[in-house]
């Protein structure tokens, strides 16, 4: 049967959903691309969201604009609640809809995971979305003014301290970004406390942090988050998490203040689809990306389980998005012009993790390198990754009055628990 007008449906606005939008952009169709924000978040720039450096919006872009000029393409504001992969439609949570198509490339991105252990969320947020972000700045920029108003010394020294869970690139970043705020941008604006006694832990239950680099930098990386004062403590595997800090094993770490950076899990899209998942509940893709039993249906992003030629899992990272959308988009433009598909095959741009202010690590396969170099370099990797020119120039001069005035022009405790208003006058 002919395919007149093929209908796609794009679930993600990420970096995933966005390449194959743009992929798909001269072909004879109508695209439904679905996502439940109205924006394209660049998510490796979070952490600094989180850290007051940057605003939100400096790191994001609606999808509506972003596409304006793919007149195939609709845009929709829902969130997806079902997949029906037999009738070949998706529901959306608008009341009784339901959204057919002919081709589905599902790219919805992931979660942080917490080992099943969800009620530590409320104790230990993590860094996914702009959400996340603005919490984790709420908390990091509150946790100072508990501290100046705390009665006895145990309670500010708990407010003091800093604990995040998770040795890899989030971990690292997040946990390399916070000693400098608090020992160059806060210390001349309180009079009870002294910030530069705060105390960053960074807790990783495997052996080493930032395990998916090589050994050389993960040494640069460990000597790098020591010089500038962060507790590195690796096989420890936090086994609480309260309002009170943590515990790994018998130790109990006082700390007001946890941040979340130790696993993903995949969207529950996947498992809608019917078909194999891995134990992160990433969907077991052929080699074209096409789940099986549908060549229809393709997934990419973070819900992808995809295996390259050496046999290591493909990462979860924005180059590796990209591509696995690109690839999806070509596949199905390949499957309506009659011919084969043709297998994902990742190219490594590289990895890139910084670790605080002018140090980073680079690892480009046989060339590897950190300190200045390697900062430079991803600050215009960074920079030239985001959407607009207006985001890359307001970025730009965002990190240059950092660099030189060791300030974070974004200190908004947004969010807070209102007061309960005053009782009325008699």
């Amino acid at each position: 049967m002919t395919i007149v007008r093929p209908r796609i449906v794009i679930v993600g606005g990420g970096f995933g959903g966005m390449s194959a939008a743009k992929a798909l952009k001269r072909i004879d169709a109508d695209i439904t691309l679905i996502d439940r924000t109205n924006y394209h978040l660049f998510q490796p720039m979070l952490y600094q969201v989180a850290t007051a450096s940057l605003a939100p919006s400096d790191i994001t872009a609606p999808i509506r604009y972003i596409l304006r000029n793919h007149k195939n393409v609709t845009v929709l504001l829902a969130e997806v609640n079902g997949i029906d992969v037999n009738r070949k439609v998706v529901s959306v949570d608008i009341p009784a809809r339901e959204i057919p198509y002919d081709f589905l490339i599902l790219a919805p991105g992931s979660r942080h995971s917490y080992f099943g252990h969800t009620e530590w969320e409320e104790f230990a947020p993590g860094l996914k979305a702009v959400e996340d972000a603005s919490e984790v700045r709420r908390r990091f920029l509150l946790a100072f003014e508990r501290a100046e108003k705390a009665a006895d010394l145990e309670d500010r020294e708990a407010n003091l301290t800093f604990i995040i869970v998770g040795g890899g690139p989030t971990g690292v970043e997040l946990s390399g970004a916070l000693p400098p705020i608090a020992r160059e941008a806060l210390y001349r604006d309180f009079r009870h406390i002294d910030t530069r006694k705060t105390r960053v832990i960074l807790l990783e239950g495997g052996p080493v942090i930032l395990p998916s680099f090589p050994q050389e930098l993960r040494d640069v990386a460990l000597k790098s988050l020591e010089e500038i004062g962060v507790d590195v403590r690796t096989n420890s595997v936090v086994t609480e998490v309260n309002e009170d800090g943590v515990r790994i094993g018998d130790e109990r770490i006082l700390s007001r203040t946890v941040f979340w950076a130790a696993g993903n899990e995949a969207s529950p899209l996947g498992k809608m689809l019917g078909v194999p998942l891995d134990r992160a509940g990433r969907v077991l893709v052929t080699d074209d990306l096409s789940i099986p039993g549908h060549e229809e249906v393709f997934v990419a992003g973070d819900l992808a389980h995809v295996i390259r030629k050496d046999g290591r899992l493909v990462p979860g990272v924005a180059p590796a998005a990209n591509q696995e959308g690109v690839t999806a988009a070509k596949n199905v433009i390949r499957i309506l012009r009659r011919q084969p598909t043709r297998p994902f095959r990742y190219f490594n741009k590289g990895d890139l993790a910084v670790i605080g202010r002018s140090r980073a690590i680079a690892d480009f396969g046989k060339v590897r390198f950190g300190g200045r170099i390697a900062w430079l370099l991803w600050l215009f990797v960074h920079i030239m990754y985001l959407v607009g020119f207006r985001n890359r120039v307001t970025v730009f001069i965002e990190w240059a009055y950092n660099y030189f005035t060791y300030q974070r022009g974004v200190r908004l405790i947004t969010n807070a628990e209102r007061r309960r208003p005053a009782a009325p006058l008699p």
